[in-house]
């Protein structure tokens, strides 16, 4: 059997850079628009400010966890969502209400590849990896928590998955995964300087796979997801360069801000514990508060999870008043509400309206009274990100997104993986995964 310690390492050569044409370029990517011929929308700013402060129209008030306020979704798939997200998207610039689009930059690859997770691989990101066996992750003190530097903060790919403890859970999650299929690489006989490969592969496969046909059919339904898998996309097209839409990036995938609990119960020995402050990031994370996947994603014949909460154009408090270890000192109240800033960054950005973009891929716009943004004042078109949420319980009740807010994610998701040549629909499309992804997080 070969031996953990014969993987080899080239510290000279980042495989990141290896496996790219000699003239790739090694700028970040752009943004672009997903539908460039609509005009940008812009709302009154006091009208954002109505919609989306403390007591505003997106505020949820006090917490209600109800069997009424919950959707039909298991509580981990917004967090798997926001996982993928920060697998593909990374704008760092800052918060302002107008932005130069062409000043924007994507910090990560428009792939669903796990850089988030895999880094530049063992060579270009050795202190991720075992030192005596670097084709597995190192992960912090008996494996319940992600390695840390002195002051708490984990040593990963991405640190915004160390912003919260469900998140840093669920990445410790997805390395662990990674180290397993190292394991079967192994007992398979997998020549010692492929095995790092061949993980890596098995897990962004399944990885994909569950993208396609776990998430999506609980985000959008069965119809659109299987729609788009067979025709492919119709407004989203990432050839010749692959890019995120903002529409994208900046609306229709920040949904899942609307699906949060107020608390959750982490694993069966504790009792339900708020988001904030209590799953604050940046910190190790004790081990009364080990998460418990089975208790965020259902699976045949078991308990039901916990659910999510449902997608009605509200966000529960904690979101509304964000603490200060997460947004920063702010003299500007209103900073501290997440709802606000969704809606900020979207006209920043210069997204058209909702009604605009379902228009325009012929799908009847909600009315006035759907959109129920008359109360505070208003009674023109509608910001993108707060219509896909007011589309969603007017057309779902909650539970998936509508027509608009649904082309738009499964568009852009199905076109980045059938655009990797890597991927698991470009090398062999009847591939079938050895797990669910519950499975892969036991």
């Amino acid at each position: 059997m070969t031996q953990p310690g014969t993987s080899v390492r080239n510290h000279c050569l980042s495989p990141a850079r290896a496996g790219a044409a000699i003239d790739a370029p090694l700028a970040r990517v752009a943004y672009g628009r997903m539908f460039p011929e609509l005009p940008s929308f812009e709302a009154d700013e006091q009208f954002l400010h109505a919609l989306g402060r403390a007591g505003g129209l997106c505020d949820c008030g006090d917490p209600d966890e109800s069997p009424a306020s919950l959707g039909d979704s298991a509580a981990g798939w917004p967090i798997f969502g926001q996982f993928a997200a920060h697998d593909i998207t990374a704008d760092r610039s800052i918060l302002r209400a107008h932005t130069n689009t062409a000043e924007l930059s994507n910090a990560r690859s428009p792939q669903l590849n796990l850089e988030c997770l895999y880094g530049d691989g063992p060579t270009g990101n050795p202190f991720l990896y075992q030192r005596a066996d670097p084709a597995k992750f190192l992960l912090g003190l008996d494996g319940a928590d992600l390695q840390r530097n002195a002051e708490g903060i984990a040593i990963i790919g991405d640190p915004r998955n160390d912003s919260y403890m469900l998140m840093s859970q669920l990445h410790l999650a997805m390395l662990k995964a990674h180290n397993a299929f190292v394991d079967e690489a192994r007992r398979a006989g997998t020549a010692h300087d492929r095995v790092f490969d061949e993980a890596a592969r098995q897990l962004r496969w399944h990885y994909q796979w569950i993208i396609l046909n776990e998430f999506l059919p609980v985000l959008v339904g069965q119809a659109l997801a299987d729609q788009v898998r067979r025709e492919g996309p119709r407004w989203f097209r990432p050839d010749p360069v692959r890019f995120i839409p903002l529409e994208f990036a900046d609306a229709a995938y920040r949904y899942g801000h609307a699906q949060i609990l107020p608390r959750y119960q982490l694993n069966l020995d504790t009792e339900p514990v708020p988001v904030f402050p209590d799953l604050l990031g940046f910190r190790a994370v004790p081990c009364e508060r080990t998460v418990d996947w089975a208790l965020f994603f259902d699976a045949p014949g078991a308990t039901p999870a916990q659910r999510c909460k449902k997608m009605d154009g509200k966000l529960v408090r904690p979101l509304i008043e964000l603490p200060v270890a997460v947004t920063g000192e702010s003299e500007i109240e209103d900073y501290h509400s997440l709802a606000f800033r969704d809606l900020q960054r979207g006209q920043g950005v210069g997204l058209p309206s909702g009604e605009a973009v379902a228009r325009h891929i012929g799908v009847a716009p909600l009315t006035a009274e759907e959109v129920g943004a008359a109360s505070a004042g208003w009674h023109g078109e509608t910001p993108l990100w707060y219509y896909i949420l007011r589309e969603a319980d007017a057309c779902t009740g909650g539970h998936r997104l509508g027509p608009v807010g649904g082309r738009i994610v499964t568009e852009v998701l199905v076109g980045l993986i059938d655009a990797d040549a890597a991927s698991y629909r470009r090398n062999d499309p009847d591939w079938r995964p050895k797990k669910t992804l519950r499975e892969l997080l036991a």
